[in-house]
C-alpha cells in the first residue's frame, strides 16, 4: 500500500533541491558523505561508532538513537543530514526552541506510516536538545525503543546533566571538537575552487584569509557565509582576488593587528596583564576586546586571569582566584560569544581588586635559598614515628600537638635550623591581606613562645 508522504517527508526531500547554485554557500558546501566532514577526525577513523552508524566496515547500521555534544557551528546538522543520506533514510529536523511534544509526535506518526507504507526509515533530527523539559524529553522514548526513528539530537550543554538519564542510556554519545583555522581554511579552499562552490571564479590573499578565519570563531558556517558576501564583493569590483580591502567592506569588522603565533600575541597577553596588576580596569578591558576580535582562544585569556589572580593580588583579595577559576571554567563550558560577558566580569574584578604580590615574592624567596642549598635536615620532632625504631631515633619524640594547647598554636620550632627564624612572607596592609598580616605577626610571636 503506497502512502502519501506527510508534510516533513516532503519538506525533508526538498533539501537536496536547495542545493543548488542560488543556494547559499554554505548550503552548496554541505557534504554529502563522512569522506566530506571537516574536522572530527576522532569520529570518523575507520571502525569508529560513526563509521559503523552508516553502515560502513561490515558493521551494523545502528544506534536507534545518537546524542552529539559540542558547541555551534561544528557541523552537528550535517552530520545528521550525511547520515540520513548514507543510509538511504527520510530525514526530518526540528528544533527544540520552536517545537513541542505535537511536532514530535506528528513527525512519529509519518515515520510509523513511511516505514509501514513504503519501507522508508526515518532519521529524525533534533536541535537543542537540552531545551526540552523532561515531560518532552520523555516523549521520544517510545519512537527510539522500537526504532520507529533514528534520533539524532544535538546539544551544546552537557548532556549528562540536560538529557534525561532513559535516553541518555539507550544513545550513543559523540562529543565533537571545535574546529581549526586549519579545518577551515581546508573548507575555504574547497569552496573558492569546486563547482558546487565558487568555482575558481576568485583567488583569497593570505591576509585576507586569516581575517576571515578570525571573523569565523571555529564556525563553518560563518566562514563560508563571510568569504562568500567577500567573493560577492571581490567580483562586483571586477577584482580577481579577494582582498584584506574587500573582507573589511563586506563584513563590516576591520582586521585587527594580531598574530596568535607571534611577537602580537604575546605583547597584547602581557599588556593586559600589566593593566589588571596596575588596575587600570579600561585599558584592561581594550586589550581584552583585542584579543577575543582577533580570535583568540578564550581558554588562553582565562589561564592568564588565573595566574594573575595569585602573582598580582593574593590574599588582598582571596576571592579573586576563585572568581578566576569560574571564569576559566564557565569559559571552558560555554565558549564565544557568550564566554567575552564571562571574561569581561573577570577582567573587571581582578583589576579593581586590591593588590598585593607578597605571596609570589614568598615562593620566590623559599625557591631561591632551597636552590642555593640553604636547607638542613627536618628536625626530629617533626619527623615521621609511625613506623618501628622510630622512638629509639629519637624521631617524632617531643613533639607538641598544637591542637593539644591553648589557642592550637605549640611554641617550637619547624624550620630547619639554618631556616630557623628566616622569614618569607611579607604581607601587605592592603585589602584583606591586612588582616593576614596580623594574624601572621601574632602567630610568629606564639611560636617564638611570646605573647599570651
Amino acid at each position: 500500500m503506497d502512502v502519501e508522504p506527510d508534510l516533513f517527508t516532503a519538506a525533508a526531500e526538498d533539501r537536496q533541491e536547495k542545493d543548488s547554485a542560488a543556494s547559499p554557500l554554505a548550503v552548496r558546501m554541505r557534504p554529502r558523505t563522512l569522506d566530506e566532514v571537516v574536522g572530527q577526525r576522532h569520529l570518523l577513523k575507520p571502525g569508529s561508532p560513526l563509521r559503523r552508524l552508516v553502515g560502513e566496515g561490515g558493521g551494523p547500521a545502528g544506534a536507534s538513537s545518537v546524542i552529539l555534544w559540542g558547541p555551534p557551528g561544528i557541523g552537528k546538522t550535517t552530520l545528521a543530514y550525511v547520515v540520513s543520506k548514507a543510509t538511504d533514510k527520510r530525514f526530518v529536523e526540528l528544533s527544540a526552541i520552536t517545537a513541542g511534544v505535537k511536532e514530535v509526535r506528528a513527525v512519529i506518526d509519518g515515520a510509523r506510516r513511511a516505514s509501514g507504507g513504503y519501507g522508508k526509515e526515518t532519521v529524525l533530527f533534533l536541535d537543542e536538545i537540552h531545551r526540552f523539559s523532561k515531560a518532552q524529553q520523555d516523549s521520544l522514548l517510545p519512537a527510539v525503543e522500537n526504532r520507529w526513528v533514528t534520533l539524532i539530537a544535538a546539544t551544546t550543554e552537557n548532556p549528562y546533566f540536560s538529557v534525561i538519564s532513559p535516553l541518555l542510556s539507550r544513545s550513543l554519545l559523540l562529543t565533537l571538537e571545535s574546529l581549526t583555522d586549519e579545518d577551515l581554511s581546508g573548507l575555504m579552499d574547497r569552496a573558492l575552487a569546486e563547482e558546487r562552490g565558487l568555482g575558481g571564479a576568485v583567488s583569497l590573499a593570505g591576509d585576507a584569509r586569516a581575517h576571515l578565519l578570525r571573523v569565523a570563531g571555529g564556525d563553518a558556517r560563518r566562514a563560508l557565509t563571510a568569504l562568500e558576501a567577500a567573493a560577492g564583493g571581490a567580483l562586483a569590483k571586477g577584482e580577481p582576488e579577494i582582498t584584506l580591502e574587500t573582507v573589511e567592506e563586506t563584513v563590516d569588522r576591520a582586521a585587527v593587528t594580531y598574530d596568535r603565533d607571534g611577537d602580537q600575541h604575546y605583547d597584547v597577553a602581557s599588556a593586559l596583564i600589566k593593566s589588571i596588576r596596575g588596575s587600570d580596569v579600561d585599558a584592561a578591558l581594550h586589550y581584552l576586546a583585542r584579543m577575543i576580535e582577533a580570535g583568540e582562544d578564550p581558554r588562553f585569556i582565562a589561564r592568564r586571569l588565573m595566574i594573575s589572580a595569585s602573582e598580582d593580588i593574593g590574599l588582598a583579595d582571596p576571592q579573586a582566584l576563585p572568581l578566576a577559576v569560574a571564569a576559566a571554567q564557565a569559559v571552558a563550558m560555554i565558549g564565544f560569544p557568550e564566554a567575552a560577558l564571562t571574561l569581561s566580569h573577570a577582567t573587571i574584578a581582578l583589576a579593581l581588586a586590591p593588590k598585593s604580590n607578597a605571596a609570589t615574592n614568598a615562593i620566590f624567596a623559599a625557591r631561591e635559598d632551597v636552590r642555593n642549598g640553604l636547607a638542613g635536615p627536618v628536625p626530629a620532632h617533626l619527623r615521621d614515628g609511625h613506623y618501628k625504631g622510630a622512638a629509639k631515633l629519637g624521631h617524632a619524640q617531643g613533639y607538641v600537638y598544637p591542637h593539644d594547647v591553648p589557642g592550637a598554636i605549640a611554641a617550637q620550632q619547624y624550620a630547619p635550623d639554618a631556616l630557623h627564624g628566616r622569614r618569607y612572607y611579607e604581607p601587605t596592609r592592603y585589602g584583606a591581606e591586612a588582616r593576614y598580616a596580623d594574624v601572621a605577626e601574632k602567630v610568629r610571636e606564639r611560636l617564638r613562645g611570646e605573647g599570651g
